[in-house]
């Protein structure tokens, strides 16, 4: 904002770093970060395991709850694990750089907006090197087919659904900086074997929140 400050908190796929959810609030507490969460688990289906940092957002009750509630094993970040962080805070980059910086948002309303649009640009138009200059929604799509499962979030086409088809595939959801999922019997070189392209780095989903004043 131009006066004040906004909090982001996104969901990520790490296979293919696409954003799967999303919220922006004007607090620092749960209920933002648990709609998001509530948002990926009703769209995408429960993961085996979720990791976060240590955020009093992630360890509270409503949050952890809603993560037991849905049978999903809870894992978070030890001090200093700066590196756990690497994709989201790619991520966090990108958006303050072609995005946060360079607006001077008059009200939440138009911050919801802009950073909605660059979040689909993000998802739909952006190519990565690491995924052989695809967008993170192409990998999205490409691994769920693999598996045998539309890529519709209404077929619950998800890394839950290839964790339980796979072996398991962790989620990842951290308050910034986000924190990272190692690889629990999802064999990503594999899947890029069988995708023909370029290996993508570790399989997870990542969730992260953006804090600080936005200037233009």
């Amino acid at each position: 904002m131009a006066k004040g400050f906004l909090y982001l908190v996104v969901i990520m796929d790490w296979v293919s770093r696409a954003v799967l959810a999303w919220r922006l609030s004007n607090t620092l507490g749960a209920d933002f970060c648990v709609e998001a969460l509530e948002e990926a688990l009703e769209r995408y289906g429960s993961p085996e395991i979720f990791n976060t940092d240590q955020g009093s957002q992630f360890t509270s009750d409503d949050f952890t709850g809603t993560l037991k509630q849905h049978g999903v094993l809870i894992s978070m970040d030890g001090k200093g694990r700066c590196m756990d962080n690497i994709f989201v805070e790619r991520l966090w980059r990108s958006l303050k750089y072609e995005e946060v910086y360079l607006h001077a948002y008059a009200t939440v309303a138009e911050a919801k907006a802009s950073i909605g649009a660059w979040l689909d640009f993000y998802n739909q138009e952006r190519q990565h090197q690491s995924l052989g200059y695809r967008t993170p929604r192409q990998i999205y799509q490409e691994s769920l087919w693999i598996c045998g499962r539309s890529a519709l979030p209404t077929d619950c086409a998800s890394p839950a659904c290839r964790a339980s088809s796979e072996g398991g595939e962790m989620l990842e959801f951290d308050h910034i900086p986000t924190g990272t999922a190692t690889n629990h019997g999802f064999d990503i070189d594999d899947v890029n074997g069988r995708l023909g392209k370029p290996a993508v780095a570790s399989s997870a989903i990542g969730a992260d929140i953006k804090t600080g004043r936005v200037t233009p």
